[in-house]
């Protein structure tokens, strides 16, 4: 980022294509509407564009992106009143994954226990508390520390701790069902 706040458009284009997806994935889990979601991703990397100026590297700058995502996602929850959505993208484009033949995967039984844990993750998954799904998945998706997720959300590290051992105690809970 200091080289490209330095002029160096290639080092953003190396940021952005580093980042890109990982970020992309983490907006769109928590956002009902795919068309919001490409919004807020877009408004995101604008707002780091116009930020390069002023950007100074107190921490990584896969924190600093994503503070500027959960920003701008506490805005849009605030101003629309909405949480995450489940992992499925909620968006109803089921497309069925082509499996090797033979893979024991792919007998009936496994794929309706397969089926059955997910639906039962999915569901303890929208269930968590907001604060709890974001920590999740930035630790997760992202594979944030819990160092940078605190810094990313404004929370103190006890508390990011605390959402992640709840969330993935409620999701194994949910799985072992």
């Amino acid at each position: 980022m200091l080289a490209f706040a330095q002029g160096n458009a290639g080092a953003f284009d190396r940021l952005y294509a580093r980042h890109k997806g990982t970020v992309f994935r983490f907006i769109a889990r928590s956002l009902p509407s795919k068309a919001d979601a490409e919004e807020i991703f877009q408004d995101v990397w604008m707002k780091a564009i116009e930020a390069r100026a002023r950007y100074e590297p107190r921490a990584k700058f896969t924190t600093w992106i994503y503070a500027i995502a959960h920003n701008r996602l506490v805005d849009v929850w605030r101003r629309k009143g909405l949480s995450l959505v489940p992992l499925d993208g909620g968006d109803g484009d089921e497309r069925p994954a082509i499996d090797p033949p033979g893979d024991p995967a792919n007998e009936p039984f496994a794929q309706l226990s397969n089926r059955e844990a997910m639906g039962r993750f999915v569901a303890a998954f929208e269930a968590l508390p907001p604060a709890q799904r974001e920590a999740f998945v930035m630790k997760e998706e992202a594979e944030m520390s819990v160092a940078e997720i605190a810094v990313a959300t404004g929370s103190n590290e006890e508390a990011v701790k605390s959402r992640v051992r709840y969330a993935t105690a409620k999701l194994k809970e949910a799985l072992d069902g």
